[in-house]
């Protein structure tokens, strides 16, 4: 396999950084959107559980079905 050679100058290069750093930033916003801040119950951990057990089961719902349904 041949590499790829790609000749950018130091206004091209600094753009790419800034934008890199702008993905990295919006990464970091996302994860700590979507990571829970406190730890699940034991409730919590039993529902889980039994989700995961009705999605092995097959017992899922079509999203698109389900908000047809609704009228959404």
């Amino acid at each position: 396999m041949r590499g790829v050679v790609v000749t950018v100058d130091e206004n091209e290069l600094k753009l790419v950084l800034e934008r890199l750093d702008t993905v990295k930033l919006e990464l970091l916003r996302l994860r700590a959107m979507l990571l829970p801040e406190e730890k699940a119950t034991a409730e919590d951990k039993k529902s889980i559980v039994a989700a995961k057990k009705e999605i092995r089961a097959g017992k899922t719902a079509n999203l698109q079905e389900f908000v047809e349904e609704l009228g959404c």
